[in-house]
C-alpha cells in the first residue's frame, strides 16, 4: 500500500523548471518509493547501492550517463558524488544546443553532509532540493497539504479538515512514529528500529572518516533522544559521551544534516542583549527517539517523565514536515532571556512575529502569560497560539487562542 506524500506536486513542479531534482532526508522515510510512484514510464531507475552500476558510475561516468540515459532516477547518488560534474557537462550541453533539459535527472541521498558540497559546487542554478521526512499526522489521515501558520484565519481554515483526537490517541502516534515500512506493514517495530540503527551505524555513519568509534556514537545518539525537545550544550553531551566538545558539535551536524534532528535556533535581535543564544534540539521521528529511549509502550511514555518533552516534540516536527512537504525550510524560533522567561516557538515575518505555546493540557491556564515580554522587541506582535489538548479552535483571551494539536 502506498500512502501519497504531499511532496509529490512540488517535485513534478520543480522538475518542469530544473535539469535536476533531489529529495534527501534519513533512511526510510519513502524517497525512492514516492519517485518511483510517480516518475513516468520512460524514467529509468538505478541505485548507486548497486556494485556493479557503482562501480561504472565511479570508474566511467560517462559511459555510465550513455548507458542509462535520461530522463533517470539515481537512487543514493551520493555513493558516487564524482558523477555530479559530468552530469553538469551533459544538462549544460542540451542548454547550449537549444534543448530542454528540463527534468533530466532526478536524485535521492541519505547523507546530506555529504552531497550538499559536492551539489553546491557542480550544479548550482541548475538543481531543486527537497527535504524529506517521515510520514506527517495530516499525509497519515489523507488531509491536503497545508503549511502551519499560526494567523487565525490559516488556522481557522486548517481547523475545517480535522476531526478530534483524545491524548491516548496523540501519544500512540508519538510512539510509534511516521516511518512508512511501520505504517503500511506488519513489521515489528523493535526489529524495525534496531535494523534502522544497525544500517544507519554501519553504513552512513562508517563511511565518515569523522566518527572513528560506532559505541560511541551509538551512547551519543542515545543521549540526544533523551534530551529532545531541550537546550543543546556541547560540553554537556562531551562530558556524558567522553568526546571532545568539536566531536560532539561535529557529531550533532551529522544528525542534523542526515535529516534526524531538527535545530531551533533562538530567536534574538538588536533591541535587546538579554536573549540566550543557545539552541534546542528535535527528533523529526517521534518513534525513532521513542525507540532509543526504551520506551516500552504508547502508554508508559503518556506516563512517564519525559511525556511533556515528546509532546514538544511531535508538535514541532509536525510544523517541520508541514514546510519540508511545501518544499519550504520553516523560518523558527523560540524565546528565552536571562530571566527565564520563554516562549517555545516564534514565527517571523518581516516585523511580525506570532507566539506560540504548546502544552499537553486540554484547557491550560495562564499559557500566553510569557507573550507580553515580545513588546520590547519592538516587532508587531500578533496574537498567539496555545497548541494543546483542545477539541475545537477557541478564544483563551483577545490576544491567544487554544488550537488542537489534532489539526497539524
Amino acid at each position: 500500500m502506498y500512502i501519497q506524500r504531499h511532496l509529490e506536486n512540488q517535485v513534478m513542479e520543480a522538475s518542469k523548471c530544473y535539469p535536476v531534482v533531489m529529495v534527501c532526508g534519513q533512511r526510510q522515510v519513502g524517497k525512492s518509493t514516492m519517485l518511483n510512484q510517480i516518475k513516468e514510464k520512460e524514467r529509468r531507475y538505478v541505485t548507486l547501492d548497486d556494485g556493479n552500476a557503482r562501480r561504472l558510475a565511479e570508474k566511467d561516468p560517462e559511459l555510465f550517463f550513455e548507458t542509462y540515459g535520461y530522463p533517470l532516477l539515481i537512487d543514493e547518488f551520493q555513493r558516487v558524488p564524482s558523477i555530479l560534474l559530468e552530469m553538469k557537462r551533459i544538462v549544460d550541453q542540451k542548454a547550449l544546443s537549444g534543448e530542454d533539459n528540463n527534468g533530466m535527472y532526478w536524485l535521492t541521498g541519505s547523507q546530506k553532509f555529504k552531497m550538499m558540497k559536492d551539489v553546491s559546487e557542480s550544479l548550482a542554478g541548475r538543481i531543486a532540493v527537497f527535504d524529506m521526512s517521515s510520514l506527517s499526522a495530516a499525509e497519515l489521515e489523507g488531509r491536503k497539504a497545508c503549511v502551519f501558520h499560526p494567523a487565525l484565519e490559516n488556522l481557522r481554515e486548517r481547523i475545517k479538515y480535522c476531526s478530534p483526537k483524545n491524548v491516548h490517541e496523540i501519544y500512540e502516534k508519538i510512539f510509534k512514529g511516521g516511518m512508512p515500512k511501520l505504517i503500511v506493514t506488519n513489521m515489528d517495530r523493535e526489529r524495525f528500529y534496531a535494523d534502522y540503527i544497525n544500517t544507519y551505524l554501519e553504513r552512513d555513519i562508517k563511511e565518515l572518516s569523522l566518527v572513528g568509534k560506532l559505541g560511541e556514537f551509538y551512547d551519543f545518539l542515545v543521549y540526544m533522544a533523551a534530551r529532545t525537545s531541550m537546550e543543546l550544550k556541547y560540553s554537556e553531551i562531551a562530558n556524558t559521551i567522553g568526546i571532545s566538545a568539536p566531536t560532539a558539535k561535529e557529531w550533532v551536524s551529522i544528525l542534523e544534516r542526515s535529516g534526524i534532528i531538527y535545530i531551533l535556533r533562538p530567536y534574538y535581535n538588536n533591541f535587546t542583549n538579554r536573549l540566550v543564544k543557545t539552541p534546542k534540539m528535535y527528533f523529526l521521528d517521534t518513534g525513532l527517539a521513542a525507540y532509543l529511549c526504551r520506551w516500552p509502550n504508547a502508554e508508559t511514555l503518556e506516563n512517564g517523565a519525559m511525556d511533556g518533552a515528546f509532546f514538544e516534540t511531535y508538535v514541532v516536527s509536525e510544523i517541520v514536515k508541514n514546510y519540508y512537504n511545501e518544499g519550504k525550510r520553516p523560518d523558527l524560533y523560540y524565546y528565552r532571556d536571562i530571566d527565564g522567561k520563554e516562549i517555545d516557538l516564534l514565527f517571523v515575518e518581516g516585523d511580525r512575529i506570532y507566539p506560540v505555546e504548546i502544552k499537553k493540557a486540554k484547557m491550560p491556564n495562564h499559557a500566553d502569560k510569557n507573550f507580553s515580554v515580545l513588546n520590547k522587541l519592538k516587532m508587531n506582535v500578533q496574537p498567539g497560539v496555545i497548541l494543546c489538548m483542545a477539541d475545537e479552535m477557541l478564544p483563551y483571551s483577545r490576544d491567544a487562542w487554544y488550537f488542537p494539536v489534532a489539526g497539524l
